[in-house]
């Protein structure tokens, strides 16, 4: 499948996206750890069949110092013992939050008491916008069919400045 559109040589496109990067600038600088927004970032990805998205946040992850194994067992968290109870909770939000269409609650009472419970109010702001967010960029990449594999480490930080 090749790419119906380059959303990187369009000028409106590219303006978009600057802004966007700069967007997600409130949530890395927020109190909510950057490991937490990685893992919510690639499992929202995975659930949406980002590839771009996917290559990205297992990228910048592992340039963060996450672990192979961690990054391998994302897409099968709860049957994994390698996530903290704190982002079991945050990546069943980002679930929840991705999966709206297909669960007449949306997020259930039980994700909110476990996210309230390992996280204050700045990184719940964090966490819901982060879902939002990526969730967003989802959608754009695969509108377009933008491929994974060709994304570098560091490459949207360089955008924002």
């Amino acid at each position: 499948m090749d790419a119906r559109f380059n959303m990187f040589d369009n000028e409106i496109a590219l303006r978009f996206a600057k802004r966007f990067a700069n967007a997600s600038l409130v949530i890395h600088q927020s109190p909510l750890p950057a490991a937490t927004q990685e893992l919510v970032s690639l499992r929202a990805s995975q659930i949406n069949g980002c590839g771009w998205c996917v290559d990205m946040h297992t990228k910048e992850a592992a340039a963060a110092g996450e672990t192979a194994v961690r990054l391998h067992l994302v897409a099968t968290w709860r049957e994994s013992t390698v996530f903290t109870e704190a982002e079991r909770a945050a990546l069943a939000l980002a679930e929840e939050g991705t999966r709206l269409a297909d669960a007449h609650q949306g997020v259930s009472d039980e994700t909110w008491a476990q996210v309230r419970k390992h996280y204050d109010d700045d990184q719940i702001a964090a966490l819901v916008c982060l879902v939002g967010l990526i969730n967003a960029a989802n959608r754009l990449a695969v509108i377009v069919h933008q491929q994974g594999g060709s994304y570098e480490a560091g490459m949207f930080a360089r955008m924002t400045s």
